[in-house]
């Protein structure tokens, strides 16, 4: 009886695990696709009000949800306070150390801190075709990450589940 209930213990574990790891997947696609939202609302403010920087991360804070939020606001500060003289320095460090709890991959990271260079220093018409080349870029990066997903979701539940059987025949 000891030997059937670890067994049931040890499959649901495992399965559990697989099923975890599958959500975790769907977790990170979801974070890529809401940091690309953010970003189309940033180039949206730009290219409609044609308003400063620091006033349109405060307006596009507003709207989105934490930790981008405090990310956008602290861009804005440090705008305002104009302490450090590069836009991308600016925008990679407060990238690093707001968006660090999302836990991207790090080419994702890279993917993040690319408007850096070109947000703070372009005019309007050319400012609007680069973020514009950006977010085909994201929707790229987004594209592959979300073909993947269906299989390697079955692939880990299913591995899961595997490896508990596999376990439980080594026990045994």
């Amino acid at each position: 009886m000891q030997r059937v209930i670890g067994g049931v213990l040890i499959l649901t574990a495992t399965g559990g695990a697989g099923y975890v790891y599958g959500k975790e997947l769907k977790r990170y696609l979801g974070t890529m696709l809401y940091f690309r939202y953010v970003m189309s609302l940033i180039k949206g403010e730009i290219t409609y009000t044609h308003a400063p920087l620091p006033e349109v991360f405060t307006e596009v804070a507003r709207r989105v949800k934490a930790p981008y939020d405090r990310w956008l606001v602290k861009m804005s500060a440090e705008m305002e306070r104009r302490e450090e003289y590069g836009f991308a320095r600016m925008w990679n460090r407060c990238a690093e150390r707001y968006l660090g709890e999302l836990n991207l991959k790090y080419e994702h990271s890279i993917l993040v801190k690319e408007p850096g260079t070109f947000l703070g220093s372009l005019e309007k018409e050319t400012l609007d075709h680069a973020m514009q080349m950006y977010l085909n870029r994201l929707d790229l990066e987004i594209e592959k990450l979300r073909e993947g997903l269906s299989a390697k979701v079955r692939v880990s539940r299913c591995l899961g589940v595997m490896s508990g059987i596999f376990l439980i025949v080594i026990l045994l």
